[in-house]
């Protein structure tokens, strides 16, 4: 995975676990929200990278 992939997942990853402190005083739906797009952002990261890699040994 190159370094500009993985700095946009990191920090997306950072931005959705900053919005999930933020609204515990506020609203628990919304750290249920909140939490699932970093539960989601962060298994595509995953996701993207072994592609990635199986693709690169293949080719």
């Amino acid at each position: 995975m190159s370094k500009q992939l993985s700095l946009f997942f990191a920090i997306l990853s950072v931005i959705w676990m900053s919005a999930m402190a933020i609204s515990i005083s506020h609203s628990g739906w919304l750290v249920l929200l909140f939490g699932l797009l970093w539960l989601f952002t962060t298994a595509a990261g995953f996701i993207v990278k072994a592609r990635l890699r199986r693709k690169q040994q293949q080719g």
